[in-house]
């Protein structure tokens, strides 16, 4: 597998992963119940967790911090940006109610429409992508503290 790939097509599954999960709560009507986007964020840590794994098992000893990071950046990006394009089409075309019942319990005073409601989505992603990203690269950045063997050795 081209390694200058593996972003989009993890970004893309997360993507499909959340639109799946996401017509699957609607499917049970629970789709207006915000505590539930909880495990959107389990969705998108676990893809950019597998995406940056992908990649240091694929490259082996070229791995390195910077292309782990970009990885896991350009990943959780392209997931975002998917997703809220699909949500914008749901917003706007199939489902002009749901923001509406959205901000009714969320954002009240503010009578704002759903474009709020799509930079919320788009920040939350990048927001979360970040900081998931730097989390993970800590556990996978080559180490570079002597191993136990070299260090008798020396």
């Amino acid at each position: 597998m081209n390694v200058q790939r593996i972003h989009i097509r993890y970004g893309l599954i997360i993507a499909i992963v959340l639109i799946a999960y996401f017509l699957i709560v609607k499917l049970f009507g629970l789709h207006e119940n915000i505590w539930l986007r909880v495990i959107n964020g389990v969705i998108v840590a676990y893809g950019i967790y597998a995406a940056i794994r992908f990649r240091r098992l694929v490259e082996k000893d070229q791995f390195d911090y910077y292309k782990g990071f970009k990885t896991g950046l350009l990943t959780g990006f392209i997931a975002t940006l998917v997703f809220v394009f699909f949500m914008s089409v749901y917003m706007f075309h199939i489902d002009p109610s749901f923001p509406a019942t959205i901000m009714e319990s969320w954002m009240r005073d503010y009578h704002q429409g759903p474009g709020i409601l799509l930079f919320v989505l788009a920040i939350e992603g990048f927001a979360s992508t970040v900081v998931l990203t730097l989390t993970f690269m800590q556990k996978f950045k080559p180490s570079w503290n002597m191993s136990k063997k070299a260090a008798q050795k020396a």
